[in-house]
């Protein structure tokens, strides 16, 4: 493999350079305003898988947007490994947040990230850890180290529930039929503690509208006379949690798998700090669900929170008026054995059936998908633990994340693969906040490492 590390060494400015560009185009799938961009990224990621040594890369339309495929098959006969990733991103909002222009990338030291960090929206998520795999491929095929095949599957959807994606899924499973999914869209504990994510958080995401009078109204002729909305609203969403932030939906907990206390035990030993935790985020004190640690509630445990809200009005000055409507959006991050849709169907239930009179509530979801957990006994997770162990010279840990990436679960239920989450990212990356950046040594590490994994999945699938 030496071979592949100086061949890294001489095209670093380049690698830095493509990626770069590749942030520049505002690739947001939630806003159709930037519908030309998502497919302009699309586009360019085609010619990335090209140029990086692809032999056929298609561009498949969907009902949305369209999904890029690539592969490269040196051997029928051997192993196939199918990457997935996402080219849209978050929207950038707040903008008045961001220290520098979210589309316009630049590179800043800090204290974490001494040789640099790129500030842009999806540096981290996922362009940043997509595009590692991309120039993964590019080191092996130019330099004769490919051991394997390779497959690509990169959508455009990803950020907006992946609507369309188990529609492709199920209709091409023999072009993408594999023996192992590799997915970057996670991150690990530290530049200096690698760790691999072994579990996902499934997801229920909703959106819901209170009702009162049919207009706007005065709030000194009305007030304290009719059901304001926005007051309304926010007792509701209160009544969600109980004084020790259990979720008070009914049969919310009924499927939820509690670990054991070895299994809990286990998950202590990874390394943190929780005054170093409350520093980064500037807070005195953490908030949770009783009798749970910081990491086992954004890990293990189901979580309901708000993530938007509005209504009446928000602008300069004063207006006084009791609005019509209230909004919010609620994500509901789920454990293993949770069904999204199932889950999705209570809080519809529940927060119908809450409402006082003199309102009406609807409800509508959004999306969601499945929690996942990965066995860490397979061959596929030894070669990860293997490569990281190569690269960085320790031992990776396995750890769960409060994160989720919906279509894993999937995958497996389509393509009957399992999945291994090698992320290089940090949870002080701000993927989804302003100011999200991706560490430039995390950026080469990835794609140092991944070449490993190839090779060891490669020997040990023999």
């Amino acid at each position: 493999m030496q071979n592949v590390k100086n061949y890294l060494s001489e095209n670093k400015d380049r690698f830095l350079n493509e990626l770069i560009e590749l942030l520049k185009i505002p690739s947001v799938s939630a806003d159709p305003a930037f519908s030309q961009d998502v497919i302009d990224t699309a586009e360019s990621v085609k010619l990335s898988l090209q140029e990086a040594g692809c032999d056929v890369v298609e561009i498949h339309e969907t009902a949305g947007y369209p999904i890029v495929y690539g592969e490269k098959i040196i051997n029928p006969d051997l192993p196939t490994v199918l990457v997935y990733g996402h080219y849209d991103v978050q929207p950038a909002d707040p903008i008045d947040l961001w220290h520098s222009p979210p589309f316009e990338p630049v590179i800043k030291k800090t204290d974490t990230h001494p040789e640099g960090a790129i500030y842009a929206r999806g540096a981290c998520d996922d362009k940043g850890q997509m595009y590692m795999h991309v120039k993964a491929l590019e080191l092996m095929v130019k330099t004769g180290q490919l051991p394997c095949n390779v497959k690509f599957m990169i959508e455009g959807e990803e950020e907006v529930g992946s609507n369309n994606l188990g529609i492709y899924v199920a209709e091409n499973k023999e072009k993408l039929s594999n023996d192992v999914i590799l997915i970057s869209d996670t991150g690990m504990i530290a530049n200096d503690i690698p760790s691999i994510t072994t579990g996902l958080r499934g997801l229920s995401y909703v959106e819901v509208e209170v009702t009162g009078p049919n207009r706007d109204l005065h709030s000194g002729l009305y007030g304290g006379a009719v059901a304001n909305p926005i007051n309304i609203l926010a007792k509701m969403i209160a009544s969600l949690h109980d004084d020790n932030n259990h979720i008070t939906i009914p049969g919310f907990y009924d499927k939820v798998e509690e670990l054991s206390t070895d299994e809990r035990a286990a998950m202590a030993k990874a390394p943190f700090n929780l005054d170093s935790y409350k520093n980064a985020l500037d807070i005195d004190s953490v908030y949770g669900e009783k009798g749970y640690t910081t990491n086992e509630r954004n890990a293990i445990r189901p979580t309901l929170d708000v993530n938007g809200i509005w209504g009446g009005y928000i602008g300069e000055g004063a207006k006084t008026v009791i609005a019509s409507k209230a909004y919010a959006k609620i994500s509901m991050r789920l454990v293993p054995n949770q069904d999204w849709k199932e889950i999705t169907e209570l809080f519809k239930t529940h927060f119908e059936a809450i409402a006082p009179k003199g309102v009406t509530v609807k409800v509508k979801p959004h999306h969601g998908g499945q929690g996942y957990v990965t066995p860490i006994d397979t061959i596929a997770y030894q070669a990860a633990s293997k490569a990281y162990e190569t690269t960085f010279g320790k031992t990776p840990i396995p750890q769960r994340s409060g994160g989720s990436i919906p279509i894993v679960s999937l995958f497996e239920k389509e393509l009957g693969s399992k999945t291994i989450l090698m992320g290089f990212g940090l949870d002080s990356d701000a993927i989804h906040s302003p100011n999200e950046h991706f560490g430039v040594w995390n950026y080469f590490k990835g794609i140092e490492t991944i070449p490993y994994f190839y090779q060891y999945f490669t020997e040990m699938s023999k």
